[in-house]
């Protein structure tokens, strides 16, 4: 046997303090939670060390080795923590505020307690020299930590829960409970409910869809665009881009009308009622479970107390502390980190102003022919890109401002790290796409008064609308991102996984006895030998590493996606529907890589998924926000209906045509080439047409005199139409989410009732308690 110190861990952990014999910690049968993992000669004073201070709070320790094996210098420390821990942890969680509801009745149960516990002491034990396992395991005294999985869970969660096999089969939530903890749990709940409840935002989104492809074909302002004769002004400054007809984007109008009609609108609203019912319902959903966990009023803060008592009885609350230089600080930090995003978005913008004139002037005659509409292409593009270079940094910067800002405890760290990270990564998704939105097109100036960026002309929107551009935009990032981040997620954790086990498998050639059942049993009644228990170890060691911000980085893929599918719907129906498709397999692929491609999570106990929860409250009335301006703004929702009810034929009292009859024509201003203004804008050889006819004018979008291009009273009536359905809009929306949110309750009736018996049964049990300890005492 090549097991290290057991006689002396024995023996250490069998006596109490004064010396007496106590039960035995672990018996031979007994499995190890965690483990220690070093690979280098150095620091082994300083291990041994950390692991006598181990020993001396309760933890059980076995150190195995294989000499004979070429990885010998490879230590393997398994941790497990004893039974009076366990029994302190459980009277302090009796006599807590909020915790003393929880009851752990399984054995699985016991284990994730173990688990905590353990995660809790290694981390909060100290060397003489004040040097703590972080810092151990950055000088490399150990290689690694983590706890193991357990054989027989996990190949249950496999066959239940962890297959392609059970993709749309309902997930094993109490099983799920058991091994990885509530908080797992609470995620894989919560992607449950919103994939549940993105089926009808999805049916509606494909609807509003085939509603626009149904009138393709019939749709007056797509036969004004295609059959046009209108001269448009040339897209840019280059020799070659030219005066254009407008029927050559005939393809492009029709494509804007897919996506920018009257559905749009009433799909808009319905998305932004449906973000508000899916939170209330998914807050009655969660009590309902966390009840029957019995941790509805857990409480994370007191649970660290509590573990601090069990590492060290002697321990001081570590206290709150707030300066306002700490606070200022942290805010001028933020600042400038906002503003270095929104100038990479500003960069993305110049990009596209460049882009736009260059394509236009190349050989190939399709990008040449549209070449503003690549130039978004590109620009979506190098926005993802652009996104996977900042989530990195934004990462570095908010762990440094939480380091800076010094939480009492890791739950308000956590907090803090979750609040600032979105807060960045929203900035980085959205930025450009606000752009787009809101200004693309408007800031432009006219003929004769062109706005540019150095020498580059900025670019215009389509005679059609600005919401294709949006379109494309949303479209590219978020199928970009979705599959390639899956992709990368799967494979990454999946190739060292299956190099590990190669290197595990060697171990098999070692032991006679490897292959025996009696010796390597799941249940555990007969103890493995040593190389059955060192290439058990050895498979999780090359499994993927994961830390406490693991959950984090699931739940910010899902919030961020659910950014997207609310706060810019109007400008892409199908969202929701690319959203579901997604999710249906992100579930079992995060299941797949948790059970099976990576290191086991430390399981947590929580009763809700924390500050994600505002986090997503606010992004429910951001989407009310940019749902009403891009309607009111970005599309042509209002300057049509304006048309439609005061401009067109309609209006003025020509019924033998339809009533949109006109427009395009309506939104068109024109620019005469004898301007000596309008001259310096154009070349002459930029005025000739491809058939080589020379023209005199030429048309642009926007509502403006052409005598001195003075805006005309129907922009500001179209301005005015715009700003006061905004308003209507928004206040309408916010009203009907306050309605909805006091009409669902929170909790439901039965939870609230659950819990008061619950309280009652346990105050009445506490009652009879005392009374037979009093009547004992006399």
């Amino acid at each position: 046997m090549f097991y290290k110190n057991r006689e002396e861990d024995v023996e250490l952990q069998h006596r109490d303090k004064d010396g007496k014999d106590t039960e035995p910690l672990l018996s031979s049968y007994e499995s190890f939670d965690y483990l220690l993992m070093s690979d280098a000669k150095d620091g082994a004073q300083k291990r041994k060390a950390f692991i006598q201070q181990l020993k001396r709070k309760n933890i059980f320790v076995t150190e195995v080795q294989h000499p004979h094996y070429k990885d010998s210098e490879k230590e393997f420390f398994g941790l497990r923590v004893s039974s009076q821990a366990l029994e302190d942890y459980h009277y302090l969680l009796k006599v807590s505020d909020s915790c003393n509801a929880c009851r752990d009745e399984s054995e699985a149960d016991k284990q994730t307690t173990r688990i905590r516990i353990i995660n809790f002491i290694i981390y909060n034990t100290f060397l003489d020299t004040g040097e703590k396992l972080d810092d151990l395991l950055t000088n490399n005294v150990f290689k690694s930590v983590f706890c193991l999985h357990e054989r027989k869970q996990q190949k249950q969660l496999t066959k239940k829960w962890a297959s392609w096999s059970r993709l749309i089969a309902p997930q094993p939530f109490n099983d799920i409970k058991q091994y990885f903890g509530e908080k797992v749990t609470l995620y894989y709940l919560w992607l449950d409910w919103y994939t549940k409840l993105l089926v009808p935002a999805a049916l509606l989104g494909v609807i509003v869809f085939l509603y626009g492809l149904a009138f393709f074909n019939t749709s007056p302002l797509i036969k004004e665009v295609c059959n046009s004769s209108i001269i448009m002004c040339p897209r840019c400054d280059q020799e070659k881009c030219k005066v254009w007809k407008l029927s050559e984007t005939c393809a492009y109008a029709k494509v804007s009308h897919l996506f920018d009609n009257e559905g749009t609108v009433a799909f808009a609203v319905f998305m932004a009622l449906w973000a508000t019912v899916f939170l209330e319902l998914w807050k009655r959903h969660r009590a309902i479970y966390v009840s029957r966990w019995k941790v509805y009023d857990w409480s994370e803060l007191e649970e660290e107390l509590i573990m601090g008592i069990v590492n060290n009885p002697n321990c001081k609350a570590k206290e709150y502390k707030h300066t306002y230089l700490q606070s200022t600080l942290v805010l001028v930090l933020v600042t400038l980190m906002l503003m270095l995003i929104i100038g990479l978005a500003q960069a993305l913008v110049v990009f596209r102003v460049v882009a736009a004139p260059l394509l236009s002037v190349v050989q190939w005659e399709f990008i040449k022919d549209n070449a503003s509409t690549v130039a978004v292409l590109l620009g979506a593009v190098l926005h993802y890109f652009t996104i996977q270079i900042m989530t990195r940094i934004n990462r570095w910067v908010s762990i440094k401002l939480c380091n800076i800002e010094k939480k009492n405890t890791f739950a308000s760290t956590e907090r803090s790290f979750t609040i600032k990270m979105f807060t960045f990564q929203f900035f980085t998704l959205f930025s450009s796409l606000f752009y787009v939105a809101f200004f693309l097109g408007r800031i432009n100036g006219h003929p004769g008064n062109y706005v540019r960026i150095a020498e580059w002309r900025l670019e215009e929107c389509h005679p059609s609308g600005c919401l294709t551009d949006l379109f494309i935009q949303m479209a590219v990032i978020m199928v970009l991102k979705q599959t390639l981040n899956n992709i990368v997620e799967f494979s990454q954790p999946w190739l060292k996984s299956f190099f590990g086990k190669k290197e595990a498998l060697k171990l098999e050639s070692s032991c006679e006895h490897c292959n025996s059942k009696a010796c390597c049993d799941e249940d555990g009644f007969v103890e493995p030998c040593d190389t059955c228990q060192r290439r058990d170890w050895l498979r999780n060691y090359y499994l993927a590493s994961t830390d406490s911000f693991s959950l984090f980085n699931e739940y910010l893929e899902m919030v961020i996606q659910f950014s997207f599918t609310t706060i810019f719907v109007a400008a892409f129906p199908l969202a929701p529907l690319l959203a579901l498709i997604n999710n249906i397999f992100e579930i079992r692929l995060d299941a797949i890589k948790m059970v099976r491609l990576e290191r086991r999570l430390v399981p947590r106990k929580t009763n809700d998924i924390g500050v994600w929860t505002k986090i997503l409250e606010a992004v429910g009335v951001l989407a009310v926000i940019a749902n009403g301006l891009v309607i009111g703004i970005t599309s042509d929702f209002i300057p049509r209906m304006v048309y439609r009810y005061r401009y067109g034929p309609c209006a003025n009292g020509i019924t033998d045509t339809h009533c949109m009859e006109g427009y395009i024509n309506d939104t068109l201003s024109t620019a005469f080439m004898g301007d000596p203004e309008v001259q310096k804008d154009f070349k002459a050889s930029q005025l000739i047409l491809n058939s080589g006819v020379n023209v005199t004018h030429c048309s642009y979008r926007d509502y403006r005199n052409h005598e001195d291009y003075s805006l005309t009273s129907q922009f500001w009536l179209v301005l005015a139409v715009r700003f006061a359905f905004v308003i209507l809009f928004e206040h309408v929306l916010v009203v009907c989410k306050f309605i909805v949110a006091w009409f669902v309750p929170d909790t439901p009736t039965q939870v609230k009732n659950h819990s008061l018996r619950d309280k009652m049964e346990r105050l009445k049990k506490e009652f009879q308690e005392m009374k037979l300890n009093r009547s004992t005492d006399v």
